[in-house]
C-alpha cells in the first residue's frame, strides 16, 4: 500500500507545481487582457473540468504518444517516451487539475484593486514587478486554495492517468488505480484501506482550502 501512496503523492505534488506555474500565469494574463474570443479561450482552459477523463487521456495520447503530434519528436530527438511512465501520469494529472488553479488564480487577480498596480506603474514599476510585489501577494490566499484543490484532484485522478501511464505496480500504479485493481481482484480489505487513505488526505486538503477561501473575505 505504501508504494502507490508515495507514487500518488509524488505525482500529485509535481502535477500541482506544473499546473500551478501554468495556471497562475494564465490567470494573470486572462485577468488583464481584453481581446476577441476571450470567452472561447476561457472555455478551452476550463474544458478538462467537464470532459470525461478518458477523452482527456485520448487527447494526450494524440499529443504526446510515441506517434503523437509532439511525442514523435520527443522520441526521435531526445529518446523520451512518456507513455507508461510516472512522468506521463504527472502530465495527465496536471491537465485535469489545471482548470482549478487557473480559475482560482484568475478570480483572485481580478479581485485585486487595480489602483495599487496603477500607482506602482506611475512610480516606474514594470509589469514583472507589479506581478511579484503587488498582485501575487494580494491574491496569494485564493491561489493557495486553488493549489490545494488541484492537489486533491491530482491525487484522485484515474481515467486519463490509466490511459497514459497504464497500471504498472511500483511504476505507474497510483492509489486510485490500485483501488480499482483491488476491487477487480476481489480484495475488499485492501480496497477499503486504500480508499480510506485517499479519502482522509483529500478531506484534509479540502478543509484547508476551504479555510483559505474564507480568510479571503
Amino acid at each position: 500500500m505504501l508504494t502507490p501512496l508515495w507514487l500518488t503523492l509524488k505525482v500529485a505534488l509535481l502535477a500541482t507545481l506544473l499546473a500551478g506555474a501554468v495556471g497562475i500565469a494564465l490567470g494573470w494574463w486572462m485577468s488583464r487582457r481584453r481581446f476577441a474570443g476571450k470567452d472561447v479561450v476561457d472555455a478551452v482552459l476550463l474544458l478538462p473540468m467537464v470532459l470525461p477523463p478518458t477523452v482527456i487521456g485520448y487527447y494526450l495520447i494524440v499529443l504526446i504518444g510515441r506517434n503523437g503530434v509532439f511525442g514523435q519528436y520527443l522520441d526521435r530527438w531526445f529518446g523520451i517516451n512518456l507513455i507508461f511512465t510516472w512522468q506521463g501520469a504527472v502530465i495527465a494529472a496536471s491537465v485535469v487539475s489545471l482548470p482549478l488553479i487557473y480559475k482560482a488564480a484568475r478570480a483572485a487577480f481580478e479581485e485585486v484593486d487595480g489602483q495599487f498596480a496603477s500607482a506602482a506603474r506611475t512610480l516606474g514599476a514594470g509589469e514583472a514587478e507589479v506581478f511579484w510585489r503587488i498582485a501575487l501577494p494580494l491574491a496569494v490566499r485564493g491561489i493557495a486554495a486553488g493549489l490545494m484543490l488541484a492537489f486533491a484532484r491530482a491525487m484522485g485522478e484515474f481515467g486519463a492517468t490509466l490511459m497514459i501511464a497504464g497500471n504498472l505496480p511500483g511504476k505507474t500504479q497510483t492509489l486510485s488505480i490500485a483501488v480499482y485493481e483491488a476491487v477487480q481482484a476481489g480484495n475488499d480489505k485492501l480496497a477499503l484501506e486504500l480508499t480510506a487513505v485517499i479519502s482522509v488526505v483529500c478531506v484534509v486538503v479540502l478543509v484547508v482550502s476551504g479555510r483559505l477561501l474564507q480568510a479571503r473575505h
